[in-house]
């Protein structure tokens, strides 16, 4: 949130759905008592999933309404050529070159059409590579196990995920013990794309 308030030189309030405060509703009484009426909701997220279509959807629509306050949704982050180009320079500071077989290790989700959007990412990173690029999920299939068989070594994890978490815990002790790289999470490299999404949905305020 930092980089991103003294990127764009606005005022950055973080909010969490689920397991974590402040929820949103926190967050807007912040930014309401420090005189704002209008936000900007940037979700934090890389697929149309559940949350993207349903829970920020209805969390937004909520505190909106029982605040009084007026939230603008952006688009989320995806899985765009953007995204991919982060994913690119994760791997180079990671030391993860063409050599390297490699795991696109991302949530996953029921909705079929939000992996898919995660294996056609993965193929976008194998363009032009020697070896392959597999998708792989933590709460659905196919996990780790299932993609490594077989794939030539060196083999390396890129996480698609923003900080560490309970799902890529387990994963960083696996690559520790079998010698594996991993990419960082994308953390403030992705700054930049946040600012992106946030300039976008506040232009639509501003055209009123």
């Amino acid at each position: 949130m930092t980089a991103v308030a003294e990127q764009a030189q606005i005022t950055a309030v973080p909010a969490y759905l689920d397991l974590a405060e402040p929820d949103l509703g926190a967050a807007v009484r912040q930014l309401a008592e420090a005189g704002h009426a209008t936000a900007v909701v940037v979700p934090l997220l890389f697929t149309e999933a559940y949350h993207a279509t349903v829970d920020v959807p209805e969390t937004v629509g909520d505190v909106a309404g029982s605040l009084r306050f007026e939230l603008v949704v952006a688009e989320i982050l995806g899985t765009g050529d953007d995204v991919a180009q982060l994913l690119r320079r994760s791997m180079a500071e990671a030391g993860i070159g063409d050599d390297s077989s490699v795991l696109l290790f991302a949530v996953g989700s029921s909705k079929l059409e939000a992996n898919a959007a995660v294996f056609d990412l993965a193929a976008r990173l194998a363009a032009g590579r020697r070896s392959p690029v597999r998708a792989c999920f933590g709460t659905c299939a196919p996990g780790v196990a299932d993609v490594v068989g077989g794939l030539p070594e060196p083999i390396a994890l890129v996480p698609l995920f923003l900080a560490e978490g309970l799902l890529l815990s387990p994963v960083r002790t696996l690559t520790a013990q079998r010698g594996w790289r991993i990419a960082e999470p994308l953390g403030e490299h992705a700054a930049d794309l946040v600012r992106q999404r946030y300039d976008s949905a506040s232009a639509s305020i501003r055209v009123r």
